[in-house]
């Protein structure tokens, strides 16, 4: 099902013996448009505190109640590496993460889904540091992750001029991928253009780029592509009729024939 990212902010996470915290952000992989963590804010539990939990760590979500059970500890989560969720997140310390927890390498896999891991007795971070310090591992400058709330407010600037700003994300929750951008249309002078402000989909491969030092999102469209572009409203199910008719429009072919 396609839901916005944005109502899942303030979500509870609950591990096996009990609560954790809410969400908080996401990270997500700017080239696969997959989001990788979800950032949890621990407080008032450890106060101050986020972590990053990877959604193959996920149970069954409870979307009524607005809950995401997770298979893991309140130990496990309070002796996981401390990462600074305001700074970018480096290979290294995703993949100090993801021995803490067992988990499988995203950037190793090739097409096969991950599944949900075994709860396994925390690792000592002194083993994890010697561990590390035997076998080194290559810093990466980028590794494409970037946190929902940084991206969502960035200008969209289109082929001719400025179209909006990015309002949400649309989420695929079977297999958490973006599979939209919002772009939210009230940022223009809409009485010049005669035109009520709108809100409409584009999706994240339909992108030229994104300039993060700019806080900019450029795509080849123009502002007449995006007035005369199926309107999206955020109160309502987006089903597969209105995808075929905004893929049509835009000349795509759709992602899940593809797929």
């Amino acid at each position: 099902m396609l839901r916005s990212l944005k109502e899942l902010y303030g979500y509870n996470i609950l591990a096996l013996d009990g609560e954790i915290g809410k969400v908080h952000d996401f990270y997500f992989d700017d080239e696969e448009w997959t989001v990788r963590y979800l950032v949890v804010d621990t407080g008032p539990w450890i106060f101050g505190r986020k972590v990053l939990v990877a959604p193959l760590a996920l149970g069954r979500p409870d979307w009524i109640g607005h809950r995401f059970p997770v298979n893991l500890t309140r130990e496990q989560v309070e002796d996981s590496p401390d990462i600074d969720t305001d700074r970018p997140v480096s290979r290294q310390q995703q993949q100090y993460l993801h021995e803490y927890f067992h988990w499988p390498m995203y950037w190793n896999l090739t097409g096969v889904p991950p599944t949900a891991p075994a709860v396994y007795p925390a690792v000592h971070d002194e083993a994890r540091k010697a561990q590390a310090e035997a076998e080194p591992i290559t810093q990466e400058t980028d590794s494409h992750l970037r946190r929902a709330r940084e991206v969502i407010g960035y200008q969209v600037e289109g082929r001719d001029e400025r179209l909006g700003k990015v309002g949400d994300f649309i989420l695929e929750d079977e297999g958490w991928i973006l599979r939209y951008l919002v772009l939210d249309t009230d940022a223009w002078n809409t009485d010049a253009w005669n035109m009520q402000a709108k809100k409409v989909l584009i999706a994240p491969f339909w992108i030229q780029s994104i300039t993060y030092e700019d806080s900019q999102v450029q795509i080849d469209l123009t502002r007449q592509i995006i007035m005369d572009s199926p309107g999206f409203d955020p109160k309502t199910t987006i089903n597969r009729e209105y995808e075929e008719v905004l893929y049509d429009y835009h000349g795509r072919p759709y992602y899940w024939i593809r797929r």
